[in-house]
């Protein structure tokens, strides 16, 4: 299935587009003077972000760019007093004198607060809390972020879980790791994931949601989560957008290098892993100019092998009559090998004093490859805990391989005019997600030569980590034959490209600093998902367990089993046949195509700072896909599309009572469109004894439209330190759910007819609290003691419902995904050798899914989680480091239920990890 572009609504793209820069740059003429330098520190130019620089005598103030550089534009002749400030170092003040039609520079390099050795702004823990603190303290809407120091170091190895530390945000995990992340109460699929401010699609057939594992972490510099979107950014998160920042060679002077090798020990499989990393950077100059050219380039590669223990339910209880009865369950044995690779490339180029060119190059890949082993067990009669009866067992396998990839490629630069500054980007993200022909399920059922009834007498003890009784038959490869395997493949690929311009003008109204932004956008979007599904019966040889059989599985909740070899089960097939019905009906072609425009103003007045604006969208929506009618044996083409606009305003206000202590307040609009899977025009209609049952996605489905209230003060104190305060709340339309509408108005003839459709309204409503200090005031040497922690306290309602007798009855439920309470502690210490952290995360229950939107028992929830890290860095010499880390020391396990705690849905186990590493480095 190809996308056609529609040429004519392009040629109007590029006429607003046209118009949008005629009327930015119309009425240009020559400024009085300007001023400009650059913010580092120590002698080897670190390069600060975040730093603020103020004219006292006009009352306007800049904020130094990633690169160090501020700069002020349109200032008149005279003279006047520079001023920075800059968590973690002291403050400069200087005197410039401005002249018409001249440039001042006037370049700072700051040292660290008096008293105190001058690395506390460049390398280690402190130094990445005031890169953090300092952006969130200069921005003019809400964020925070994490940062690597000098010498590249973030906090943690894996993105996600150093993102996890900051308030109002907690991750998902994915075999103990840490992968997807939640914003403000918000599931991943409603958050927006860009790289170098570019967006990226991501590579799951299903969500929109992005994988921060796939990235490795060595090859960043800055992540930074924006909680108030402002009118330049794109619209589509609800809880908040994650940048990530590849690194630079402007981030610091001259030539710098890391090498980096690790290894790391699994305490669940006993398996040790290797980790090699490397970045670099230097300058160079080119022409007459001095090192204006910059390049930066990083590689890493990491292979874990891990595995984990489980035994689940899925929620299959029976709850009737008061007493809570097991109907089906499985014990699982997972054995796993992720690889993680990733290049980036970054050129930076000034060709001249008023232009900076870029070229951002990111490339990740993934590779998750997975064997599964599970024990299904399907009671004959549903039993209570004690019980004993029969039931029938079925041995299976899962063995496949998946690669996720990501590729985002931007270039763009910004050139300063007179008056006028003008952005600009073209860029280019590509996802995809590649599953080769695997082994989707190989199922081995009781033999009846061997076990006649073809059932065994069973029971269990514990509702939650269920224990299995047996006889020793059950756990016998005789006991099993082959009787059928499921091969299948997967090919998704998500492509987005877009084009931008921006324009800003420092303005001065009624004596006041003010500034102008307006701006365009146009990005196209194309999702494709492609699926095969061949099912084989037909056998050569032998087909008993035992043929495929290897070692005991080793489990650690008791007797399991035999190993069972993918290769032998995949060469025994005779014959497969390709299931035409399901290799249709998850194929599908999405696009969408986003125009945007928006206008926006701020100004200072005093101590005030007020932001406002509107930003307009037009997304142009498409769908194909297939439809299978079982009743009527017709597999048939479906297509749909649609046209959406939105007018998002928006309005921020700062109020700094001092230096180190402001207010906040925001009141934002954003949209995210539902998930691939809820969008996709795909619709299965069955025939089973006569009923009629129907699966299907909603094209249809609208966006969900967000009204974001926020309000809050920062503090900050110190050196790495702040105290803030944030209520927000979010009333959410459009809310998406699954539920059952067969019987109802359209679907009469259906007995089932389960599909995606939009409730009425959600609402959340949260708090934010975080400190962290630095004791510099302590004598040595516990001058290096820091304490951090955060806790968020959330509380959210969303209406779903469902036919009963034809009649809609409704019920509240949370957010998924979302916790009412979560929470990180963090104490440290750190000198000129040694550098140390223990950390604890909190996450309370949250609501996974809603099996049955009718019965409120069947919701299955996550239970709460505590997990405890370990990390150590001692530096052998100044370009020498030995590091340790040690995961989830106290073994917290993954556990989820219906009900209550009692019931499990799933219970998996992982064990801690250990790391060893060394790392080379001259900067």
């Amino acid at each position: 299935m190809k996308k056609t572009v529609s040429i004519s609504k392009n040629k109007n793209f590029v006429k607003t587009a046209l118009a949008v820069v005629v009327a930015g740059l119309a009425g240009t003429v020559l400024a009085d003077g300007r001023i400009e330098g650059q913010i580092k520190a120590t002698e080897q130019g670190i390069a600060l972000q975040g730093a603020k620089i103020r004219i006292l005598e006009l009352n306007r103030e800049a904020v130094s760019q990633r690169d160090g550089r501020f700069v002020f534009l349109d200032v008149k002749a005279g003279n006047y007093t520079l001023v920075t400030s800059y968590i973690g170092a002291d403050d400069i003040k200087r005197s410039v004198v401005v002249q018409d039609q001249q440039t001042t520079r006037e370049n700072f390099q700051l040292v660290g607060v008096s008293g105190l050795v001058e690395n506390v702004i460049v390398i280690g823990q402190a130094a990445g809390i005031n890169k953090s603190l300092n952006k969130q303290r200069s921005a003019d809407n809400i964020l925070t972020a994490v940062s690597a120091d000098a010498i590249g170091q973030f906090p943690d190895t894996n993105v996600s879980e150093s993102l996890q530390r900051l308030p109002g945000l907690s991750i998902e995990r994915d075999q103990g790791e840490g992968r997807y992340v939640r914003v403000r109460g918000m599931g991943p699929d409603y958050n927006a994931v860009t790289i170098n401010g570019v967006g990226v699609p991501g590579p799951d057939a299903d969500r929109r949601a992005v994988a921060l594992d796939v990235i490795p972490s060595d090859l960043l510099e800055n992540l930074t989560v924006t909680k108030s979107l402002t009118p330049d950014m794109d619209a589509n998160s609800l809880g908040g957008s994650i940048d990530v920042q590849s690194l630079s060679a402007f981030d610091r002077d001259g030539f710098f290098y890391q090498l980096t090798a690790e290894g790391s020990y699994d305490e669940n499989t006993e398996e040790t892993s290797p980790k090699v990393a490397a970045t670099a950077s230097n300058q160079f100059s080119l022409g007459g100019d001095e090192n204006n050219l910059g390049v930066a380039f990083g590689v890493s590669s990491f292979k874990r092998e891990f595995g984990s223990d489980n035994v689940e339910t899925g929620g299959a209880w029976d709850f009737e009559d008061g007493e809570a009865r097991l109907e089906e369950m499985e014990q699982r044995d997972y054995r796993i090998t992720r690889e993680r690779s990733g290049v980036t490339l970054n050129l930076d180029y000034k060709p001249s004093d008023d232009t900076d060119l870029y070229w951002r190059n990111l490339y990740s890949e993934y590779t998750d490859s997975e064997i599964r082993l599970a024990n299904v067990i399907e009671f004959e009669d549903a039993l209570a805990e004690g019980e004993g009866g029969s039931a029938e067992v079925q041995r299976e396998l899962k063995d496949r391989t998946e690669t996720q990839k990501i590729l985002s490629t931007s270039l763009g630069g910004q050139t300063r005019l007179d008056k006028w500054t003008v952005d600009y980007r073209v860029a280019y993200s590509k996802s995809s997600e590649d599953e080769p022909q695997n082994v989707a399920g190989a199922v081995f059922k009781i033999d009846d030569d061997v076990i006649a009834d073809e059932t065994f007498d069973l029971s269990y003890t514990n509702t939650g980590k269920i224990l299995i009784f047996a006889p020793a038959e059950y756990y016998q490869s005789a006991s099993y034959k082959l009787d059928e395997v499921e091969l299948g493949s997967t090919n998704t690929n998500d492509e987005s490209t877009a084009i931008n311009m921006d324009f800003t003008r420092d303005l001065e109204l009624a004596g006041n600093s003010a500034q102008l932004k307006f701006g365009v956008k146009h990005a196209e979007r194309e999702k494709d998902n492609d699926v095969d599904i061949w099912i084989a019966e037909d056998f050569t040889g032998d087909t008993s367990l035992t043929e495929f059989s290897g070692s005991e599985v080793d489990y650690q909740m008791g007797q399991f089993g035999s190993t069972i070899n993918a290769a032998q089960v995949k060469s025994a097939i005779e014959d497969a046949e390709e299931d035409e019905v399901e290799s249709s009906i998850g194929d599908y072609l999405i696009t969408e195509d986003t125009s945007a425009a928006y206008v926006m103003g701020r100004v200072d007045i005093n101590d005030w700072r007020i932001l406002t604006g509107v930003r307009y969208e037009n997304t142009d929506f498409t769908a194909q896909g297939n439809s299978y009618d079982g009743e009527n044996e017709e597999l048939n083409a479906q297509s749909f599309e649609n046209s959406d606009d939105y007018f998002l305003p928006a309005l921020h206000i700062r109020y700094s009572i001092s230096d180190k202590t402001q207010v906040r307040a925001a009141w934002t609009n954003s949209v995210v469109r539902p998930g691939f899977a809820q969008l996709s025009p795909g619709r299965l209609i069955e025939e089973d004894d006569g009923d009629i049952e129907a699966e299907f996605g909603n094209p249809g489905l609208k966006s969900l439209e967000s009204s974001n209230i926020d309000f809050g003060i920062e503090h900050y104190p110190g050196v790495a330190s702040v105290i803030s305060a944030f209520a927000f709340y979010k009333a959410i339309d459009n809310f998406v759910y699954q539920t059952d509408l067969g019987g109802t108005a359209g679907y009469e003839d259906f007995d089932k007819s389960v599909t995606f459709v939009n409730g009425d309204k959600a609402d959340i409503l949260g708090l934010e609290l975080a400190a962290s200090k630095q004791f510099t005031s302590l004598p040595s040497p516990w001058d290096g003691l820091l304490i951090g922690g955060n806790a968020t306290f959330v509380d959210s309602t969303a209406e779903i419902g469902g036919y009963d007798d034809g009649e809609f009855v409704a019920r509240d439920i949370p957010m998924p995904s979302q916790s009412d309470t979560s929470a990180n502690f963090m104490i440290g210490y750190e000198s000129d050798k040694i550098s140390m952290r223990l950390s604890a995360n909190y996450k309370s229950n949250y609501l996974l899914e809603v099996l049955e939107p009718m019965e409120a028992d069947y919701d299955a929830y996550v239970d709460d989680q505590m997990q405890l890290d370990f990390s150590l860095r001692y530096y052998l010499t100044e370009s020498i480091k030995l590091h340790f880390e040690a995961l989830n020391l106290t073994d917290e396990v993954y556990y989820s239920y219906v009900k209550d705690t009692q019931y499990n849905a799933q219970y998996e186990s992982y064990g801690a990890t250990y790391k060893l590493g060394i790392t080379f480095m001259q900067f």
